[in-house]
């Protein structure tokens, strides 16, 4: 499928506008119930499947942290906006044969799960002479498939992004289990998050929460909410 284009960029600029103000005032609202402050929390738009000129348009809105979870789709889009000093964030599940590409254009890899994966992604980084900051997804329902390093396993790869070469360990990234209430599962995240600070303080981001769920993310010390939806409006039923 072709990515969504806008009907008019004015009106989608006002659209744009619109639901960001809308989601920033959620942000604001959930980190208010928990007592934070909102410059706590940042926010990262998910452009997937949306069109190089919606992100144009985002940015001039003042996003400035953007993330892709296909790299056939972000690899041109990011070369596209390569002039708007944007931090990409990588979000899906990532094969070693796409990892040199990421490389190239991420700053945050949030979706690190597996020992061979820190390693492919340290050579990268060093190939492309850059620090890229790592996420280790954690996975609080292996049923659904969704990637994630199961939580007995984090501490371990955690200590190896932070002995990688050309990687520096930012700390943890979850998606809610589907058809559960979120909070335990972001709970679930908060435990291990805090197991993982204690060997390695610099690690602080949890990066949890989406368009249904950033609020009870917040609740549960999210630094970092991935919303699509809410931002971009609804996306086509056809995958790629």
């Amino acid at each position: 499928m072709t990515p969504r284009t806008s009907s008019g960029t004015a009106a989608r600029q006002d659209e744009l506008a619109a639901n960001l103000a809308e989601v920033r005032e959620r942000i604001a609202a959930a980190c208010a119930a928990a007592g934070r402050a909102p410059e706590d929390v940042t926010l990262v738009g998910v452009t997937k499947t949306f069109p190089a000129s919606d992100v144009r348009l985002l940015a001039g809105l003042g996003l400035t942290q953007v993330a892709e979870n296909r790299d056939q789709e972000a690899a041109p889009k990011a070369a596209e906006c390569a002039d708007l000093g944007l931090t990409w964030h990588f979000v899906g599940q990532l094969q070693t044969n796409k990892v040199k590409s990421v490389a190239s254009y991420a700053g945050v890899v949030q979706s690190v799960d597996r020992s061979r994966l820190v390693r492919a992604l340290s050579q990268a980084a060093l190939r492309e002479g850059r620090t890229l900051r790592c996420l280790v997804q954690v996975s609080l329902d292996e049923k659904e498939g969704r990637g994630g390093a199961a939580p007995a396993d984090v501490p371990a790869l955690a200590d190896e992004i932070a002995g990688a070469q050309g990687l520096e360990l930012g700390g943890l990234m979850a998606v809610a289990p589907l058809g559960e209430e979120p909070r335990p599962a972001f709970e679930r995240l908060a435990r291990i998050g805090n197991e993982v600070r204690a060997v390695h303080p610099a690690a602080t981001i949890v990066s949890a929460g989406m368009s249904g769920d950033l609020e009870a993310a917040i609740a549960c010390g999210a630094t970092h909410v991935r919303v699509g939806t809410a931002l971009l409006g609804g996306r086509s039923a056809i995958v790629r």
